[in-house]
């Protein structure tokens, strides 16, 4: 049986309402709320959103998880809708930030709408008062130093791309790339530019709509204990590598015979 099928049961049930009741809040048949309970017709996509607002839960959370295995009243509230965000309270009821692993954040894309799939991951807390709901990231290359490899970012969720603010960071996530920590700016047409801190690495533009969730910088933790030197040589390296492509590229390009750069590491 889908999820969706459980999904209308139990939260129909949560409600304390017959299958009369709420077909009847729906404006639609009970036999047609009985064949979407057992599963032998799917709702269509203005009857998920119909079913959305009714209960106050994301049209996500209805098709992907298993709403049994979760306190929906534990769930995210934004806006109007409960979001998939397992709230998860320590015992001293304080919100526990998730981390999500390097190993776990291959998986992040295709199981950030899943409850169970992040109160399977571990989790901190922070020295300091935070609000809203945070999460530890993993950091992936060197495009944003000083952070690394290694390093996490503990971000804040942000609701919308109204609330990002030119020239901050963000960690997104998107459907193309996954998980991506840059620094935002916004531009005309809906769409966003991601800049690295690193310039060898160019910006570039992705459209808003290919963003799934925003996570604004509240502080990081970082595992490397690398000087400030190294850093700034691998970032000099990485520059003059950068400038030996296009030399060599300009060179392909006009037919001329520049001398070729050669960088010894």
């Amino acid at each position: 049986m889908s999820k969706i099928a459980y999904n209308i049961r139990y939260l129909r049930e949560l409600k304390k309402l017959s299958q009369e009741g709420l077909a009847e809040d729906l404006k639609i048949t009970r036999a047609r709320l009985g064949a979407y309970e057992e599963a032998r017709n799917e709702p269509p996509i203005e009857m998920l959103i119909r079913l959305s607002e009714y209960f106050k839960i994301s049209v996500d959370a209805l098709i992907k998880a298993d709403l049994r295995k979760t306190d929906v009243n534990a769930l995210m509230k934004i806006g109007d809708n409960r979001l998939l965000f397992p709230v998860i309270l320590d015992k001293d009821n304080n919100d526990r930030i998730e981390v999500i692993t390097a190993k776990a954040s291959a998986g992040y894309l295709n199981g950030y709408a899943d409850p169970e799939y992040i109160e399977k991951m571990p989790f901190m807390e922070l020295p300091f008062n935070v609000t809203g709901k945070h999460r530890a990231f993993p950091v992936k290359g060197d495009s944003m130093p000083p952070l690394a490899t290694g390093d996490f970012v503990i971000g804040k969720y942000v609701e919308s791309l109204k609330e990002v603010l030119d020239g901050k960071t963000y960690v997104l996530l998107t459907k193309s790339e996954g998980i991506v920590y840059k620094r935002i700016y916004k531009k005309p047409g809906f769409v966003v530019e991601l800049h690295s801190d690193n310039k060898s690495y160019q910006p570039y533009v992705i459209n808003a709509y290919d963003i799934l969730e925003i996570w604004e910088f509240v502080c990081c933790l970082k595992t490397s204990d690398r000087k400030k030197d190294e850093i700034n040589m691998e970032h000099i390296v990485n520059l003059l590598l950068s400038m030996k492509v296009e030399l060599e590229q300009l060179k392909k390009n006009d037919g001329k015979n520049e001398k070729k750069l050669i960088i010894r590491k």
